[in-house]
């Protein structure tokens, strides 16, 4: 029994918030506190490789019911194949978070803030995957929200910080009361609240409907789904760099888990239409994701905005898992969940990553702007080169675990045709469509990134004067680049180890990988398509390796000396080299004049004005004008109407009570 063993890891993390409370500004405090998540996220991750081990030898779930929350009832927790995979997946990334944050939290200079909380939002992630029943699992998810929301405002003297905060505060309620109505729906109002209960109750068609509707609602604002995503470039970049990889890499998978229990399990079989609408919102997220991330500056907000973009990607496999269910293609629905859940784990692993090397370059230079910083690989060897992995990752670049994942995706969408509904057949191939152009504009965007970071000359005397962050921090990220390799050249035992939770969520698994020849992935069958990510980087070294040695071989050993190419600027100055700005030109007018009403206004002065040229750029968040800024302005004025209340006599609060109750009877009358 591993549950167990969960339920009694999880207090020693609430006990460590408690206790460093008092003392967090003491210098030894941070190391002692992520010490002791770095042992207790450990041993959960044991915890859950050794629960799905066991639940792909057929053990059934464990059940444990504590007498604790709602009087007579208690809370049930529950660790089944589901559960145990995503504790992998929370603690892996959060255990590399808090060996990251020993040698990161030194520079913290507000540690009273964030020391108590994160021990708390790592409790709260974990609670969330094994909560059996609604209230426990509400209880986590807020608990999740609230920890995570004082981590965002750690550093609130900062406008931007607070506003994160703000929006990030109300995104979450939206999120609770969109998941309460989805449990009010599915346990007949509040009747019947354990998921075993729910899991075998009939639901009305029209209810699943709402449930569904609401459940992507609730998990949606919490995962970032388009155009539920406006707090997430907010709130990534306040929070410190190892909280922000743990809100990117880890908690929006804890909402994206939340989707799966809910759609996939509680609900039982589904209808296309829920597919569909997944299906839809997935690629508009993966293609606006990554078009937002491609106009940023700020280090931290690309990367948050790239994580919109592989949520999308999520959301697409779960789309088309649910569409291949509901028409009884069990070989489709297992493939497109396998390559979404294996995306899952991928960007835990090499988001986590990039966030930490944003942290790296952050506490090296003070700088998150891409504009000042440049040649950081001289300083930062380590940092650059876990970055440039994390970035040929994310960009779904072989042999890497990123594209794996996609390639996965790719293939249930090659065998979509199959689906008998026209607008599934219309629709696969355009969310295809945007899931090639997410992965060719991603690798354009990590270009940008890494060159103008990490390559060229320094902008700024800080980027000169950088140099490498601590040992601690430099084995976290060397961890997460070995998992990406690792995930990228043995895929076929990631999914196997996958087979247990895809074939509860859906009745069926892809073939047993472990039999093939060479470690070869097999997505449906050998005739269709394969994979091999060992021959591919034999093929990619030999590539490189023979031109190289043929070159060096064959090249004469005279001595010549000539000036290097200077690309037209003979001048040797940071100025002369491409911006961020400059980088993403081509694609901005190519598609954010469309998307985000992109305009650029031209200063030039007039021969003989010693005024420098400027160039302006405005661009608008086309969801935040269209969607939440009349909300905004209209919630804004009722307060400001009520507000007026208070300046009423106590003659003019009756009669206004008096009309209110009139008014209440007068509807009343006319409803009967």
């Amino acid at each position: 029994m591993f549950l167990p063993f969960v339920l009694c890891l999880v207090p020693f993390l609430f006990a460590a918030g408690l206790l460093v409370t008092p003392v967090a500004s003491r210098s030894w405090a941070s190391f002692a506190l992520y010490g002791v998540c770095l042992g207790v996220t450990c041993l959960l991750l044991a915890v859950g490789v050794l629960g799905l081990a066991a639940a792909g030898e057929g053990a059934p779930p464990q059940l444990m019911r504590l007498p604790l929350g709602l009087p007579g009832a208690g809370v049930g927790f529950r660790l089944d194949s589901l559960s145990a995979f995503f504790l992998i997946v929370v603690n892996f990334a959060a255990s590399a978070a808090s060996l990251f944050a020993i040698g990161y939290g030194r520079h913290e200079h507000a540690p009273g803030r964030v020391l108590p909380f994160y021990p708390v939002f790592l409790a709260g992630m974990n609670l969330v995957v094994v909560a059996n029943d609604a209230y426990s699992f509400l209880f986590s998810w807020e608990l999740m929200s609230v920890a995570s929301w004082f981590l965002v405002i750690a550093h609130h003297r900062e406008r931007e910080n607070r506003r994160a905060g703000y929006v990030y505060l109300i995104m979450a309620a939206i999120s609770t009361q969109a998941l309460l109505i989805t449990f009010g729906l599915l346990s007949d109002f509040g009747r019947v609240l354990d998921f075993e209960a729910i899991r075998t109750s009939p639901h009305a068609v029209d209810i699943a409907r709402l449930a569904v509707l609401a459940a992507v609602i609730g998990t949606g604002a919490k995962a970032g789904l388009v155009p539920l995503h406006v707090w997430l470039p907010l709130a990534h970049p306040a929070a410190p760099s190892h909280v922000s990889g743990l809100m990117s890499g880890i908690m929006t998978k804890v909402a994206i888990y939340g989707l799966v229990r809910i759609v996939f399990d509680l609900l039982g079989p589904p209808e296309w239409t829920w597919g569909a609408g997944i299906l839809f919102l997935g690629g508009i997220t993966a293609v606006v994701g990554v078009l937002y991330a491609l106009m940023q500056h700020d280090l931290k907000r690309l990367l948050a905005y790239h994580t919109v973009e592989n949520i999308g990607i999520i959301a697409i496999g779960l789309g088309l898992a649910l569409a291949f269910r509901a028409n009884g293609f069990a070989l489709g629905a297992a493939l497109a969940l396998t390559a979404a859940l294996f995306h899952v784990l991928n960007h835990s692993l090499f988001k986590s990553l990039l966030f930490f090397g944003a942290g790296a370059v952050l506490t090296a230079t003070g700088e998150r702007d891409l504009e000042r910083l440049g040649g950081l690989i001289r300083g930062m060897p380590v940092t650059a080169f876990c970055f440039l992995v994390g970035s040929a990752a994310i960009s779904a670049l072989p042999p890497l675990n990123g594209f794996v994942s996609e390639w996965l995706a790719l293939q249930a969408i090659l065998i979509s045709p199959e689906l008998p509904q026209w607008i599934l057949k219309f629709l696969v191939p355009m969310v295809g469509a945007g899931l090639a152009l997410s992965a060719a504009l991603a690798a354009a965007c990590f270009v940008k990134a890494f060159g103008i970071a990490f390559l060229g000359r320094a902008r700024t005397v800080a980027a000169e004067r950088a140099v490498e962050t601590d040992r601690t921090s430099q084995a976290a990220m060397l961890i997460l680049v070995a998992a990406c390799v690792l995930a990228g050249l043995f895929p076929g035992m990631v999914v196997d180890a996958l087979a247990p939770v895809v074939t509860m969520l859906v009745g069926s698994h892809l073939p047993v990988q472990s039999s093939n020849p060479w470690l070869t992935l097999v997505a449906s069958t050998p005739e269709r398509s394969s994979y091999n990510g060992l021959v591919l980087m034999v093929f990619i070294a030999l590539s490189a390796l023979l031109p190289a040695l043929g070159i060096y071989g064959l090249a004469s050993r005279k001595l010549r000396r000539a000036g290097a190419w200077d690309c037209g600027y003979p001048e040797t100055s940071s100025a002369t080299q491409y911006t961020a700005a400059s980088f993403a030109q081509p694609i901005r007018r190519v598609f954010a004049s469309v998307v985000f009403s992109a305009s650029e206004q031209i200063d030039m002065p007039l021969p003989g004005d010693a005024r420098p040229a400027r160039l302006t750029l405005g661009m608008k968040d086309p969801v935040w004008t269209v969607l939440y800024r009349p909300l905004v302005e209209t919630v804004n004025a009722a307060a400001a109407v009520v507000g007026r209340a208070r300046t009423l006599s106590i003659r003019q609060h009756l009669s206004l009570v008096y009309a209110v109750l009139i008014l209440l009877l007068v509807v009343l009358a006319l409803w009967q």
